[in-house]
Formats: C-alpha cells, structure tokens, sequence
C-alpha cells in the first residue's frame, strides 16, 4: 500500500476509543504510533465489556473493541507522574510530528504535561486534542463520551426517538468515538499539509459534540430556521412519501425505498413488483397526486410486501434502478459483495490461526487497503522504544525496576 504518512511519528496520550481510533487511521496511512500508557495496566479501555462480549469467548481469542481503537500502534509503560517517566515523555515528543490526546486539561496539568510547552520545545508539534465538548466554555474540563456529548447532548438521541417511545434511543457502541475519531485524523492531515506548505504547526481538535452537530445539522438547521424541535417525522407506520420508506416482509424483515423522484420511478417500479394496474393509476401519478394520495399508496405497499418473504423481494428488486436497500444485518454486512468489491475490509489472522475482518478506514488513497495489523500487547514495545530514544539497557533495566516504565 502507499504509506502517505510514511516518516511522520505520532505520540498518542489517549484512551477508550475517540480519539485512539484517529491514531488507527494514521497507522493506517503509514504513520508510526506510539500509544503513551500507565503502568498500571494501561488504557483502561483494555477492560471494558462491550454488551457481555469477552475475548474468551471470541472466534479470535481477541477483545473486538480493544482491536478496533488500536491496531497498528506501539505502546509503551511510562509512569508519567515521576520525573523521570516525564522526562522519557517529553524526549518523545519532542521527535514527533504530531501528538494525539484526549486528556482534559486539569489531568494533564497535574502531569504537568504543557501543551504550549511542548510546542515550544518542539515548534513542528501538531498537537491534536479529542475533548467531549470543545477547550473553551464552562463545560471544556468535563467528562465526556459518545453517549453523553456526542448522542444526548447533541440532540442526536432525541432526533431518533420515537415521540411516544417509553425509553430514548440507544446507540450502538462508539457510534460517536468512530466518526469523530476519523474527523480528528482528517484535521491531522490538513494541519500536516499546511505544515509542509508554511512550516507553521497549527493545533487541531475536535469535539464529540461537535462531531455530532455536524452529523444531524439539518435538524439543527431546521430547529433555527422553523423554531422545530427536530425535521417534522411521521407518525409510525405512515409515510410523507410511500416511497421513501421502510417495508415490512411476511417473514418480518424490511425492505427501503428511497424514490426521491416518483415520477421517475413509480411506473416501471409498480410494474416490476406485480401492480401493474398502479402504473398509470390517475391516484398515484403524477407525483403531486401521489403525495395527496400517500396515505393510501403506503397501506397498499404494506399489504404487497407484507405478501412474500424478504429474500423474493430481494431478487425481484435487483434489477430495480430506483434507490433501494434490504435493511441488513451487520452480519450480513460482513459478507455485502460491495463490501469485499472495495476493500472495505481488512483481513488478518489471529495468533490461534482463525481468519477475522477489520473494518478499514472509509478514506482509501489509490484504491488501496490497509495492511492487516494487530493492537499491540500492554507495553509490549517498551524497550524498543526507548533503545530509539537514545537510551541504553543498563537505564531501561534501573527503569522498569524502579517502576519508571513497563
């Protein structure tokens, strides 16, 4: 693969998945990262449990969600709050060219980790900050994840909540962290180019909340130009375009249309599906009488669909022109040949031989995929690390025994 980043060095101080999943997609692009952890045990993301799912009990004897924020980076034990372990630190970033964070900034003042410092000491350091909502405002030192800052601060969860659900809409796992994390790499892109062009070293960061703003802006566009809670939904089960929505299978699967145009759509597409009589039906075309008639075309198509089994609509629908998707699995997902056509995945084999699948970054540079990688062990590159520093075994073994690193 072409290894845009090839040469650039990256310190990341970082955990969970935010903005380490912004140090994957730089390994992925041939930077060099080094994941900066504790030695306590490290990035406390290495224990979570994600819906009961234990790497004992993977195919791949791996933690999924551990894979998904670190493959391809080195990680190094370093005991920051000694000034020794400070003192390795701030020797490694002043080589590198970019230092991804997530650290709030009291943490990193009690570490006594400046960031202007930093820059100071090495005037080619972008620095790039993952923060829940943002370095300014009353709220920049708080706490803040993706189910927080990214979906109910934002006004994502409500956006998707039904208004007369018992319970607001969950996310899935790191639905924000992924998003804003490849956001957060793109910025690092943009600031290295600026770099290269100007020589000046501009700070990047970005916020879940932010990220998210930015995800449902047309909510919160509409919300400023109509004082509306959210884009005005149907009520369940109805429609403002029978065509643009879900269709229920008689073995319970769905089935979208998404015809923004029916006068381009309608008559081939009731043909196709076996209501040639609508076709021209006065009711339904042109689309100004479809709209008028929509209730009634939505109870219709119901019904029809509602007839056969999800895989005959699939066949039947192949061919269609019109936009339409079988709502998947992710499961299935895995196994799209659109997915596999496009490199989507990365695939790699696990240390106990089983073949697994990465999801690639969705950017790809000359129609090229990643090459396969693994998160590294805790610490597992200390020592080499610190032999690239400059320092010699007899310093690196006084470190680890005076617990300076791991």
């Amino acid at each position: 693969m072409v290894n845009i980043l090839d040469g650039v060095k990256v310190v990341e101080l970082a955990s969970w998945t935010f903005v380490p999943s912004a140090g994957v997609a730089l390994s992925d692009w041939g930077a060099d990262v080094v994941k900066v952890e504790d030695t306590r045990g490290g990035d406390p993301g290495r224990s979570l449990v994600v819906g009961g799912l234990v790497k004992e009990n993977s195919r791949t004897g791996q933690d999924f969600m551990l894979e998904l924020g670190n493959r391809g980076k080195r990680s190094i034990g370093l005991n920051l709050k000694s000034e020794q372990g400070l003192e390795i630190f701030k020797k490694l970033v002043s080589e590198a060219d970019v230092f991804l964070t997530n650290w709030l900034p009291a943490a990193l003042e009690r570490l006594k980790i400046d960031l202007d410092e930093l820059r100071a000491a090495n005037p080619k350091l972008i620095v790039a900050q993952g923060t829940g909502q943002g370095t300014e405002g009353p709220d920049a030192s708080a706490a803040g994840y993706d189910s927080t800052s990214y979906f109910a601060r934002s006004g994502y969860s409500y956006s998707l909540s039904a208004p007369d659900s018992i319970v607001p809409f969950r996310q899935t796992p790191a639905l924000g962290d992924l998003p804003a994390g490849l956001t957060l790499a793109g910025g690092v892109l943009g600031a290295l180019y600026h770099r290269e062009r100007t020589g000046e070293a501009l700070p990047v960061e970005v916020s879940l909340l932010a990220q998210a703003l930015w995800t449902i802006a047309p909510d919160v566009t509409a919300a400023d130009f109509f004082d509306v809670e959210v884009v005005p939904k149907p009520e369940l089960g109805a429609s403002f375009n029978a065509l643009v929505n879900p269709y229920k299978t008689s073995d319970g699967r769905w089935i979208q249309l998404t015809f923004l145009q029916p006068d381009k759509n309608w008559a081939a597409f009731a043909r196709r599906v076996g209501l040639p009589e609508l076709a021209e039906d006065e009711r339904f075309t042109p689309a100004q009488n479809l709209f008028k008639n929509n209730a009634e075309l939505t109870e219709i198509l119901s019904s029809h669909f509602a007839s056969q089994p999800y895989a005959h609509w699939v066949e039947v629908l192949k061919d269609e022109t019109g936009a339409w998707s079988p709502i998947k699995s992710p499961k299935e997902a895995l196994d799209d040949p659109q997915t596999d056509a496009n490199g989507y995945f990365i695939r790699n084999k696990a240390e106990n031989g089983v073949e697994y699948r990465q999801v690639a970054p969705p950017i790809r540079f000359n129609k090229e995929t990643p090459a396969p990688s693994s998160a590294p062990e805790y610490a597992e590159h200390t020592e080499q690390v610190l032999l690239e520093l400059g320092y010699e075994w007899p310093q690196i073994i006084e470190a680890k025994d005076g617990g300076i690193v791991s």
